[in-house]
């Protein structure tokens, strides 16, 4: 993080804290609806929990911001008491290493939709994985296993790849994005 500007660890940790208290707000949510259609409920909303990750990385565009970002807004939640506890931090590294391999896999050059929504499926993937051993997923039928992360892919690639990007696009649209690369691209594709 050497080369990283003050502005850009600033927004980074607000949008974490933001997300946070987001996140915690969204897992009432799924326990409401788990309540009526089972564990399957938090697969629809999965992709908000990946949301900082996909936001940051594609307003910063450096290493690090997509789990960074995600594992300090885990901590945050815990903070704010999430019932899942410390343990929830590696869930956040998790979610972001997932975010993360994707920008890396482009060498952090590629932040373009499709991008943004594979880095959604990718921490779908690997937080699913993670889920699978500590949630206890080999007690349910494999077809029910398949939906769980069929779902879990598209709210990834929906809330956190698209949703993401319209968050971003938005702030950008305001102004208040000067100075970052996501402003410096538009700046260089309007010239092109």
């Amino acid at each position: 993080m050497k080369s990283w500007k003050l502005k850009e660890i600033v927004l980074m940790s607000l949008f974490a804290v933001v997300f946070g208290i987001v996140y915690l707000l969204f897992v009432h949510v799924g326990n409401i609806w788990s309540g009526f259609i089972g564990p399957i409920a938090y697969e629809w909303i999965f992709g908000i929990w990946f949301i900082v990750s996909i936001i940051c990385m594609y307003i910063i565009r450096k290493p690090g911001a997509a789990v960074v970002s995600e594992t300090i807004a885990a901590a945050i939640e815990v903070l704010l008491g999430n019932a899942v506890g410390p343990r929830l931090i590696l869930s956040g590294v998790i979610q972001g290493l997932g975010a993360e391999a994707v920008f890396a896999a482009t060498r952090y050059k590629r932040f373009d939709l499709w991008v943004l929504m594979l880095a959604g499926v990718g921490s779908s993937v690997f937080s699913f994985v993670y889920g699978y051993f500590l949630g206890g997923f080999a007690v349910y039928s494999t077809g029910y296993v398949a939906l769980m992360l069929g779902i879990r892919i598209a709210s990834g690639a929906m809330i956190a790849g698209i949703g993401g990007k319209a968050v971003a696009d938005g702030l950008l649209a305001t102004g208040s994005l000067r100075g970052y690369a996501i402003a410096r691209s538009r700046k260089g594709e309007a010239r092109a």
